[in-house]
């Protein structure tokens, strides 16, 4: 575990209300509160940031801490990637965006190399042990 490390997780597009419309204002006033309690982590003395690099949470979490690195160098993103193939069957604007993240990103690790049964569980279980805080988004449901 590092310890000034937080991660992220939360739910995919399709399990919020406004799905894949990122301009809806419930969209844009969560991605707000992402990146207001990642500048709460970094006030805090937090350096390093875990994305399991999933559409939604995970992802706009990865791009908040890319918005703020640019402010503050010492920030590090690292994408805990559960196989080589996780975004081989999202559209063609999310790759984009996931490749995007990627080739920013200050560390890559692959849980897995090949898809496998327990992959998912694997890099969910491999945010937990490396973060000393995880920031979790909650539909409601």
């Amino acid at each position: 575990m590092i310890e000034r490390c937080c991660a992220f997780t939360g739910h995919r597009p399709k399990k919020f209300p406004w799905g894949y419309n990122e301009a809806d204002i419930r969209c844009v006033t969560l991605k707000k509160a992402i990146t207001e309690e990642i500048v709460k982590r970094v006030d805090a003395g937090y350096t390093d940031f875990l994305s399991g690099m999933a559409e939604g949470t995970d992802t706009w979490a990865a791009l908040a801490v890319l918005a703020l690195k640019k402010e503050n160098p010492a920030l590090k993103l690292h994408c805990v990637l559960p196989c080589e193939g996780q975004a081989d069957e999202w559209s063609a604007s999310a790759r984009e965006l996931y490749f995007s993240i990627l080739e920013q990103a200050d560390e890559i690790v692959y849980v897995n190399r090949e898809y496998s049964k327990n992959y998912m569980l694997k890099r969910n279980r491999y945010l937990v042990d490396h973060a000393a805080c995880l920031l979790a988004v909650y539909n409601g449901e």
